[in-house]
């Protein structure tokens, strides 16, 4: 039975505690700087880019080279996608040469698609819905510098995005309280707040940016803009408030890390002096998106 990896609510705490050990293990291995393990040998990712990426192509690439596979990089306007072929007849052919899929989509429908076209295993690298692989390595993370997540309070400032979004399912399975701070003439997307609704996990929203982040042992924001999204008027003036500065940070716990799924920018929605400063983890979540990924390559082969 194909596993796929697209949403983290789908998964069970098992599944994806068993997928952070691993990828903790192979950021060890890779560490010694030691021969990769072959997991992957002779095995094909093909991966569908609709939108730009840096971190996960990079990451994606690298992880299935590290362990012995071959990746084949499509962007869709260069295929024939972009001259009027179907989704699924295209799920179809790819089918036949490769082992797994990566997509990278502004159509969260799309993974339906492709799960229905075809035998292999499916990872959602982004889409309009959410970014499990991001908050994977989010959480990974956190765990290495303060040890479980579960029952610690995590603080969202920003916009209600995707990332958020697996925010959200992450703390229903990993049972930490997450409070999100969002602009007051901003309004929650319909998805993030029917999931709220639907789980009762430990969600609070507020427009205090003070409060959201107050006792909090970690600080996470992304750009104020998702990725495609027309820019809303005066915007910069609407999530100000929400700027993770220095002096916000003072109201979080004394140790609270900061962390932002880059890229950044720089003064809008997070200062230099934070993104820089000493509990900044942003290099390191970018690093863990290689581990993670590994893992999940792995676990959806069932190796």
């Amino acid at each position: 039975m194909k596993k796929n990896f697209i949403n983290i609510i789908s998964q069970d705490f098992k599944n994806l505690n068993l997928i952070l050990k691993r990828a903790k293990e192979l950021k060890r291995y890779r560490k010694k700087q030691k021969s990769f393990l072959k997991t992957m040998d002779g095995k094909v990712l093909v991966m569908i880019f609709e939108i730009p990426s840096t971190r996960t192509r990079v990451s994606f690439e690298l992880a299935i080279s590290e362990l012995g596979g071959k990746a084949i990089i499509l962007e869709s306007n260069n295929t024939h996608l972009s001259r009027g072929e179907t989704t699924e007849d295209t799920a179809r052919v790819l089918d036949r040469y490769c082992d797994v899929f990566m997509l990278r989509t502004t159509e969260h429908k799309k993974f339906d698609i492709y799960a229905k076209n075809s035998n292999n295993p499916i990872i959602n690298g982004l889409s309009n819905i959410c970014h499990p692989c991001q908050v994977m390595s989010d959480i990974m993370t956190f765990e290495e510098h303060r040890g479980s997540i579960k029952n610690k309070k995590i603080s969202w400032l920003g916009d209600n995005n995707n990332v958020l979004h697996s925010w959200i399912e992450a703390s229903l399975i990993f049972d930490f309280e997450l409070s999100i701070a969002f602009p007051e003439t901003i309004n929650l997307s319909s998805d993030i707040l029917n999931l709220i609704k639907k789980y009762d996990g430990k969600i609070s929203v507020t427009n205090n940016p003070i409060r959201a982040v107050s006792e909090s042992s970690c600080v996470v924001t992304d750009t104020w803009l998702s990725m495609g999204e027309k820019k809303l008027k005066n915007y910069k003036n609407i999530f100000s408030s929400l700027r993770v500065d220095e002096k916000l940070m003072q109201h979080a716990n004394k140790d609270a890390l900061f962390m932002h799924c880059l890229p950044a920018h720089r003064g809008e929605e997070v200062t230099n002096s934070v993104i820089e400063g000493p509990n900044s983890v942003v290099w390191d979540e970018a690093e863990n998106r290689l581990h993670v990924q590994k893992a999940i390559l792995e676990w959806c082969l069932g190796l």
